[in-house]
């Protein structure tokens, strides 16, 4: 596996810190193998570590609770006592109470870094309680320079088109054939939706929630409202309160499924968070819906500038101008960047729709238009960026 350096350099600057390091992600993203490759940076520096997966049966039979972890690692720790420990505890949402272990352990002689799959690791209560005195890192699946990175040690390669339909989980890219790839991404997302989210938070409306999954997932880069899924939902026969799908939503969000952008408003400087703008976590769960084959390469190709932007560390919003939407909003370093995001704009009609938005405003941002196309379609003011040349791209 290799090496996820933009993720382990921001971790490494707390090796030796009390905070607690919070390693979060959506399930097979790669968090496990994150915190393996910064537990064999410490144990080549000679460093004494504990590593506990709670997702194995054996460990988390025998640890259920918070006493039972507090009194595993104390036991552990007694014969080195005055050294300091580097304990990793992998998936410990499991683990019955596991906050206040946490809030035991930090006390103790010893640097602990913590994962789950799920975004209640850094619940109100947790926050609370230990405010100040933790740190988090949120792992996501590959980016492209990444997937290529993994395949080159795989001995295959991965174009961009293949990017684009099946994302950047790093296991299947394991899978050679594309029957077994698609098997793999659909019990992962079973899975996800089943044991970590249905299972999890208790919920009775097991079919409206399946069929508000649906629509979200194949719906992505698009602008919601929880009316208009709502209104949605009301149009397939299925009822359900406003709340309740705003509940819905917030699950998906906790289960790191999707990911949302509030609108920016220029006339109202400001940014409108009723409607939003949602994101797969990865494109995979918008193609493993699509039927008779098809993708959705349109909107998956936002869904991926999205993440690469992420990955980037750029802030995100839509930029509303004129009741023109431009897809991103980009600022990092005190810099602001307005991206636009196309499959193509060789067609007349889309070249003016895409490029009205940028002529509504002044100069004073970077504009930026992302397509697949090949030709260079730049103006004075727009700076074309092809789709190819932006996934292996650091920075603007």
């Amino acid at each position: 596996m290799i090496v996820r350096e933009s993720y382990i350099r921001k971790i490494r600057p707390f090796y030796e810190s009390d905070l607690i390091k919070v390693v979060t992600g959506i399930r097979r993203c790669g968090k496990s193998v994150v915190l393996e490759q910064v537990k064999n940076e410490l144990q080549a520096q000679g460093k004494r570590v504990i590593s506990l997966n709670f997702e194995l049966r054996s460990v988390s039979s025998k640890i259920p609770d918070d006493l039972a972890l507090i009194a595993y690692i104390e036991n552990a720790i007694k014969e080195h006592a005055d050294e300091k420990w580097y304990v990793f505890l992998d998936e410990i949402q499991t683990v019955q109470n596991w906050n206040l272990a946490c809030k035991t352990l930090r006390l103790q002689n010893l640097s602990l870094f913590i994962t789950g799959s799920n975004s209640k690791l850094l619940s109100k209560e947790f926050t609370k309680e230990l405010s100040g005195r933790y740190v988090a890192f949120t792992i996501r699946p590959f980016v492209y320079k990444e997937i290529t990175e993994y395949a080159k040690e795989l001995g295959r390669e991965i174009s961009v088109d293949d990017y684009l339909k099946f994302g950047g989980f790093p296991k299947r890219l394991e899978f050679f054939e594309q029957e077994a790839m698609l098997q793999y991404l659909n019990d992962l997302d079973e899975t996800i939706v089943l044991n970590d989210i249905i299972n999890r938070n208790k919920i009775r409306k097991e079919a409206i929630f399946k069929k508000l999954v649906d629509f979200v997932l194949v719906s992505n880069a698009r602008i919601f409202s929880s009316n208009s899924i709502h209104n949605y939902l009301k149009t397939q026969k299925m009822t359900c309160s406003v709340n309740t799908v705003m509940k819905y939503l917030s699950y998906l969000e906790e289960a790191y499924v999707i990911r949302k952008i509030p609108q920016y408003s220029t006339k109202a400087k400001k940014r409108l968070d009723f409607y939003t703008k949602l994101y797969d976590e990865d494109v995979a769960f918008n193609t493993i819906r699509q039927t008779n084959g098809r993708t959705d390469l349109t909107h998956n190709l936002e869904n991926i500038v999205y993440n690469e932007l992420v990955f980037m560390g750029y802030d995100l919003s839509v930029y509303n101008v004129n009741r023109k939407e431009i897809d991103f909003l980009a600022a990092k370093d005190g810099k602001e960047l307005v991206i636009q995001v196309a499959y193509s704009v060789a067609e007349d009609a889309t070249y003016e729709r895409e490029f009205a938005p940028f002529n509504a405003i002044d100069n004073s941002r970077q504009k930026i238009l992302i397509t697949a196309d090949e030709h260079d379609f730049s103006t004075s003011t727009v700076r074309h960026i092809t789709l190819k040349d932006f996934l292996v791209m650091t920075h603007f």
